[in-house]
């Protein structure tokens, strides 16, 4: 998390541990603790008694439980996060802004400001029109007259996102100076397209439609950067398989095309915006069985999509590879880590979605469940770098929106009356952002759920920039359900209620030097349900 506080030192200063070293002399004494150490905790809950709020500390102490216990080994690590949060999308903005400026500045603060709010430090923005889009009209940065052409670019502007997007993308990079943003395109400009429209259709197969729309993408770089935001990582196109979407921009981008424009991006990126790094596909875990099927005849449906990217020689441009939700399970991401361990892996896009009888109650329990499981911690679990869900803020209505979804949720929704209320989205993500700093890594823990849910207790674990802890627990069960967390010998138990989020944060141990009278090393090992060694969960490099 990009913060200045709470960051886990300050968060979580109430612990101190003391743990014995080896010393050469002996005189009979044991390793003891300076005082009692205490880890901090905040809860969420499906009934909503509790959001994001701090509980009584928990103290560790010597012994054992017969509770699951969750070893931590910060010895094994992992992948190291990026950040988490949403998309500033051209809805989002537009309903941020309708705001009265003193209700935006707050609404801000509690998105953005790690102390006063969730610390959202990971944006991942659209790059021209998406279906969230306030707009009568779907547009990009270089739209001209159906039959005309413009190669050189001299419409581009980025003039659109100067009334709202850009004023808010700056005040989020104040409100949090570490903030990291990815930018993603769902069409091309029109005229680069088969279609000749932003709705479907191909880039036109030629390589000075691939070197222009390269070209098209970086002046887009430059020009956020110029405004105040750089740009940290881009895709190439938003769901590149989704060949017919619902009344708003899109674009069917085979392999072989997704490849011609990183060869002809990654070269312009390297000497005009070094920074900013390519990640590939930017589509589901697995391809939709609705994308199979729309796949014109006679070509390849391509479900193998990131892997043949990354085997080809666009990979040489691709820091990793872009993951949504709609389709399969985050163990796709795993799979794919196990082939490439040299690229990275990004989730870029899950909303939340109601159904037409969903009570608002039954719709946060559901939304928290899932997220918590799927998303926090299954995406975690399996080598992401970021979290991402997708609009940031949305009207009572799910908008507004040209085309596509219209049971979509944010973070946060403006009511109509200009009050601004959160939605498990919001929970979900600052369970994470406002206790994992940017840089942190994953690091070895037990979890025994899954993310198709087997009502036990699973989470992930992260060891921050400054040494402190922090450690996500979800309960699947309806009821509640005992655990305990062990680290080095020192160990805690808790309870948390069905369906609960929460979160566990402690720092830096503190060491000093005693007379054991003998020289010993302690091993921390990850047990399995039944207590024995787990050779899957202690084999560094698995996703565990």
């Amino acid at each position: 998390m990009r913060r200045s506080a709470p960051t886990a030192a300050a968060l979580a200063v109430t612990l101190t541990m003391t743990a014995a070293a080896p010393a050469s002399a002996s005189s009979g004494h044991h390793d003891r603790w300076s005082h009692a150490p205490r880890a901090r905790v905040w809860m969420t809950t499906v009934d909503r008694s509790q959001l994001l709020r701090e509980q009584d500390p928990v103290t560790f102490h010597r012994g054992t439980s017969t509770a699951p216990t969750i070893v931590l080994d910060p010895s094994r690590t992992y992948q190291r996060m990026d950040g988490f949060g949403a998309s500033l999308t051209d809805s989002s903005a537009t309903v941020i802004y309708r705001l009265p400026a003193a209700t935006r500045a707050d609404t801000m603060r509690k998105l953005f400001d790690p102390r006063r709010g969730i610390g959202v430090d990971f944006l991942r923005q659209p790059i021209g029109s998406s279906d969230f889009t306030a707009a009568a009209e779907h547009y990009t940065y270089d739209d001209v007259p159906a039959g005309q052409t413009d190669f050189a670019l001299r419409h581009f502007s980025i003039v659109h996102d100067e009334a709202k997007i850009l004023p808010l993308l700056r005040q989020a990079r104040r409100l949090n100076p570490r903030l990291t943003v990815l930018a993603t395109p769902w069409s091309p400009p029109a005229w680069m397209k088969t279609s000749d429209s932003l709705i479907g259709g191909r880039l036109k197969d030629d390589p000075a439609i691939y070197h222009a729309y390269a070209l098209y993408l970086l002046k887009f770089v430059r020009a956020y950067a110029a405004a105040g935001v750089p740009v940290d990582y881009l895709t190439v196109q938003n769901e590149p398989q989704n060949r017919h979407p619902n009344g708003y921009p899109g674009t069917d981008m085979p392999v072989r095309q997704e490849a011609e424009v990183i060869e002809a991006l990654g070269p312009l990126l390297r000497r005009f915006s070094p920074r900013t790094k390519i990640l590939a596909y930017d589509h589901n875990w697995s391809t939709h069985p609705g994308d199979v099927d729309s796949t014109p005849p006679g070509e390849d449906p391509e479900t193998d999509y990131p892997y043949e990217i990354l085997a080809g020689p666009a990979a040489t441009w691709v820091a990793g590879t872009a993951y949504h939700c709609y389709s399969g399970d985050p163990s796709a991401q795993s799979a794919l880590h196990e082939a490439y361990p040299n690229k990275g892996i990004w989730f870029t896009e899950c909303s939340g979605s109601h159904g037409p009888d969903d009570t608002p109650a039954q719709f946060f329990r559901d939304t928290l469940v899932w997220h918590a499981r799927t998303i926090a911690i299954g995406t975690t679990r399996n080598w992401a770098k970021s979290v991402v869900t997708w609009n940031i803020a949305l009207d009572s209505t799910g908008g507004p929106h040209n085309g596509g979804c219209d049971t979509c949720t944010g973070l946060v929704t403006v009511q109509p009356d200009g009050s601004v209320t959160t939605n498990a989205e919001y929970y979900t993500i600052g369970h994470l952002s406002k206790f994992v700093q940017p840089g942190a890594v994953r690091i070895g823990s037990t979890s025994f759920g899954t993310t198709g849910w087997n009502g036990q207790i699973m989470d992930v674990a992260f060891r921050n920039p400054d040494g402190s802890t922090a450690l996500v627990v979800h309960n699947e069960n309806d009821d509640p359900r005992s655990f305990a967390v062990s680290v080095g010998d020192r160990i805690f138990e808790y309870t948390l209620p069905g369906g609960a989020l929460a979160t566990f944060t402690w720092p830096r141990g503190r060491y000093r030097r005693v007379d054991l009278g003998r020289h010993t090393t302690v091993r921390r090992v990850a047990v399995d349900s039944g207590g024995n060694p787990d050779p899957g969960q202690n084999r560094k490099g698995r996703a565990g």
